[in-house]
């Protein structure tokens, strides 16, 4: 699936450049226009694609001096933003794999679940109505990152070759293709974050301690008409990860 905007691919290659050692950490990058001219692009696309990288953790702007490679963090960051759910497969493999690392899940899927009332408001549905609920484990190179618990409502997908997200001819391949393949299609994600503690089952597998501060995301994706299609928890352990949200702004 192609990218939606240049700059992405830019970014990647910036990205991969800095994670080979190209430049070494403190060191100034080449002005935007010397990388523009190098990708044969705009300023403006080197611009983004370096403010990509620094939203990321990767770099760091100077005022009056540059772009600098910036010293590692001790927890990564986890960027999320729109295009994450444009490039087709599993946005967390994708989202792993920018960062060098091979992203993998276990899950667990559980069809003719009813929705208990707080899921089923989250879904527009009523108590009681079947759901598939699917738990994952997510791991980069074999260490947790994140949990997930996904309610999909059977009165979407039922009989449909995607009713098991983890089975069939799109197992594993997100929610936003997934449901497209159904002529479901999917505009717009809402998350709410909220920072939480760890209870025991949470703490066993992410690998850290009872209590230990995890940013809980409540996330639901709405299709065309507004109807909610998908929600999910999402558990991410604070003592390794901070998230940052990207936003795109509306130049006109």
């Amino acid at each position: 699936m192609p990218r939606e905007a240049p700059y992405l691919e830019v970014a990647d290659s910036l990205r991969a450049r800095v994670l080979a050692g190209e430049w070494a950490v403190g060191e100034r990058l080449p002005s935007r226009a010397q990388l523009a001219e190098e990708y044969g692009v705009g300023r403006n696309v080197t611009q983004r694609a370096m403010d990509r990288l620094i939203v990321e953790g990767l770099l760091e702007g100077r005022a009056g001096s540059g772009t600098y490679v910036r010293k590692p963090r001790e927890r990564m960051r986890m960027v999320r933003s729109r295009h994450r759910e444009r490039r087709g497969g599993s946005p967390f493999r994708a989202d792993m794999e920018e960062r060098g690392s091979a992203g993998t899940w276990e899950s667990h899927s559980e069809a003719r679940t009813p929705a208990p009332a707080h899921i089923a408001e989250r879904l527009a549905i009523e108590p009681g109505d079947l759901c598939v609920v699917t738990r994952y484990e997510f791991l980069a190179d074999g260490q947790p990152v994140q949990l997930s618990t996904s309610w999909e409502p059977m009165s979407i997908t039922d009989g449909t070759p995607i009713v098991l997200p983890e089975m069939g001819p799109l197992a594993g391949k997100g929610v936003v293709e997934r449901m497209r393949s159904i002529g479901v299609a999917i505009d717009t994600a809402v998350e709410v974050p909220r920072p939480a503690r760890a209870t025991q089952e949470q703490a066993n597998l992410l690998g850290i301690s009872l209590g230990d501060l995890v940013l809980e995301i409540e996330r639901t994706y709405y299709d065309t008409d507004g109807r909610p299609v998908e929600t999910a928890d999402i558990i991410v352990p604070d003592v390794r990860w901070e998230v940052a949200y990207e936003f795109g702004i509306d130049r006109r």
